[in-house]
């Protein structure tokens, strides 16, 4: 459970850390509508490059990054294994056939890019979370969101649920490992193979969690009460955000990293060398 990074701080001197938390989730948006844009494995490619040089930038481990993979790939390797044999393709015959499973090359392209975006999908949001804290997400969420409080949308409640989650995630993770060794402690066995038995003894770990969470919300609940919440009417922030140079480059540059997948895709001139760099 400690290996998983989504909602954890990793502090450094780095141009990722420094940069607008506005600016950082512009870029984060626009990364992930990006990615659903990618079709062949050249504009994979391409996007993954940027992706371990931002990696880079940030002075994050990248064993630290790929921590909060851990889990994602267990769930991208049974994709993959299920969408290659069910894979059906009435144009191409299959290179494998075995009762009613059918193996198609197609099939297993398709898997690999289904495979591939999934990860680019999570490991960018880790970075992020990484790279900013819950208060600088939440501010910058806010500022981003101010425009539809003339609609009375309920933009800094918004933020500011985001912001617990987000710091909550360790906290429940810590704690889920305390049960789980005190529940070991008293005979629990959480290793079995068989998933029906390994489900059962997670009960014992999951009821305890609910109720530690209901806690942790009415202490938190009476601390802002203590301390005079009432909304985000008339407060400020102890930090004002500031864009820089640097900012405005980084997302020109993300906005012609998207005109490249997009030109990738669509090939609006016509260029008879784009269909050869990728399946």
């Amino acid at each position: 459970m400690r290996d998983v990074t989504i909602g954890q701080y990793y502090p450094a001197n780095s141009l990722i850390h420094r940069a607008d938390p506005r600016f950082k989730l512009i870029i984060m948006l626009l990364y992930l509508v990006m990615v659903f844009f990618c079709e062949s494995f050249f504009s994979f490619g391409f996007l993954t490059l940027f992706v371990i040089i931002t990696v880079i930038m940030s002075r994050v481990p990248p064993l630290k990054v790929l921590k909060g993979l851990r889990f994602v790939i267990i769930i991208v390797l049974i994709t993959t294994v299920l969408m290659i044999l069910f894979y059906r393709d009435a144009n191409a015959q299959p290179i494998a056939e075995w009762k009613i499973f059918r193996i198609y090359l197609s099939g297993i392209y398709s898997s690999i890019k289904l495979a591939w975006r999934l990860l680019l999908l999570v490991i960018m949001p880790t970075l992020l979370t990484l790279t900013s804290t819950p208060t600088e997400l939440c501010d910058g969420l806010e500022s981003l969101l101010f425009p539809l409080k003339k609609l009375h949308f309920p933009v800094h409640e918004l933020a500011l649920i985001m912001s617990i989650a987000l710091r909550l995630i360790p906290t429940l993770i810590e704690e889920t490992d305390k049960i789980m060794n005190a529940q070991k402690a008293r005979g629990a066995k959480f290793e079995s193979k068989n998933p029906f038995k390994k489900i059962k003894a997670m009960l014992p770990v999951l009821i305890p969690l609910f109720v530690s969470s209901f806690r942790r919300a009415d202490d938190l609940a009476d601390a802002m009460d203590s301390r005079c919440y009432r909304g985000a009417k008339g407060r400020t922030r102890m930090k004002k955000m500031r864009c820089h140079a640097g900012d405005i480059i980084a997302l020109l540059l993300w906005c012609a990293i998207f005109v490249c997948i997009l030109f990738l895709k669509y090939n609006w001139l016509g260029w008879s060398f784009i269909p050869l760099l990728g399946i």
